[in-house]
C-alpha cells in the first residue's frame, strides 16, 4: 500500500509540473496508467506519453498479491494482464500497450513528435515495421530475458540453457535484418522516428544489458539502439522505478 500511495503522489507530482509547465499541453487530459512502473508494457506506454507531452499518472498494481486476478481488475482487462489505461477526458479505457500507443499518437497527433506517418505507402511500412518488431524481435527477447533473469531471480527457476542458445541463435539471426534494413536508413521505417522504434526500447535495454556483442557487432544497429537510448524522454523513465516492480 505504501508504495502505491508513494507512485501515486510523485506521478500526479510529476503531473502538476508538467501541466504548469508544457506548452503544446492539453492540461484537461489525464492519462490514468494501471500497471508497474518499470514493467515493459507500462514504459512503452509512458515514454510516448512523453514524447508527446502527455500528462499521465500510474496507478501501481500489487502483482505480488495478484491484485490483476481480482474479479475487479478482470472487469477492466479481461486476461488480467497490465496495463490497461483510462483517459479521463471521458473514461475510454483501453489495454495492450501497442494499441494505447497508437491511440496517444493519433488523438494527439499535432503535439509532441509526430510518431505515425500519414501517407498511405509510409503508413503501410509503418504497419510491416510494427509487426516484425513484435513477430521478429520481441517475439525472441521477451523470452531470452525470462530464461536468463526473471526465471532465476524472481522464481528460483534455473536457467535452461538450451533454451538460452536457441534465443541467442535466433536472436542473432533476426538481428541480422535488422543490420540490413538500418543499413539503408536511420530509423526502422525509414528517415523519421516512429512508434516502432519506441516499441523496440525497453527489450533492447535488457538485450544490451545480457548480450551487449550481440548489438555491438552490428554497427547499423548500434547506431540505431544508441540514438534511441540516449533520447531524454527514454533516459528520464528507464531507470526509475524500484527493482521489486521488474516482471
Amino acid at each position: 500500500m505504501l508504495r502505491s500511495a508513494q507512485c501515486y503522489f510523485y506521478c500526479s507530482f510529476r503531473l502538476g509540473i508538467a501541466r504548469r509547465t508544457s506548452n503544446n499541453l492539453d492540461i484537461n487530459m489525464v492519462l490514468t496508467i494501471y500497471g508497474i512502473p518499470r514493467s515493459t508494457s507500462t514504459k512503452r506506454i509512458v515514454v510516448v506519453c512523453k514524447e508527446k507531452n502527455i500528462p499521465y499518472r500510474i496507478v501501481s498494481i500489487k502483482m505480488l498479491e495478484n491484485e490483476h486476478k481480482t474479479p475487479a481488475f478482470l472487469e477492466k482487462q479481461p486476461f488480467g494482464q497490465i496495463p490497461y489505461v483510462v483517459d479521463e477526458d471521458d473514461g475510454f479505457m483501453l489495454f495492450e500497450s501497442r494499441a494505447i500507443c497508437r491511440y496517444i499518437a493519433n488523438k494527439y497527433a499535432s503535439q509532441g513528435t509526430p510518431l505515425i506517418p500519414t501517407d498511405p505507402k509510409e503508413l503501410a511500412i509503418f504497419e510491416q515495421a510494427a509487426s516484425f518488431e513484435l513477430n521478429n524481435f520481441e517475439a525472441i527477447a521477451n523470452p531470452l530475458y525470462h530464461e536468463k533473469v526473471i526465471h532465476p531471480i524472481y522464481h528460483k527457476i534455473p536457467t535452461n540453457e538450451s533454451f538460452v542458445a536457441h534465443y541467442v541463435s535466433t536472436l542473432n539471426q533476426r538481428l541480422d535484418g535488422y543490420e540490413r534494413i538500418l543499413s539503408k536508413q536511420t530509423y526502422i521505417c525509414g528517415e523519421k522516428l516512429t512508434l516502432v522504434d519506441l516499441f523496440h526500447l525497453s527489450f533492447l535495454d535488457k538485450v544490451y544489458l545480457m548480450l551487449p556483442e550481440t548489438i555491438d557487432s552490428r554497427p547499423n544497429v548500434a547506431r540505431w539502439y544508441q540514438a534511441l537510448s540516449q533520447r531524454p524522454t527514454w533516459v528520464e523513465i528507464k531507470d526509475t522505478a524500484p527493482e521489486s516492480f521488474l516482471v
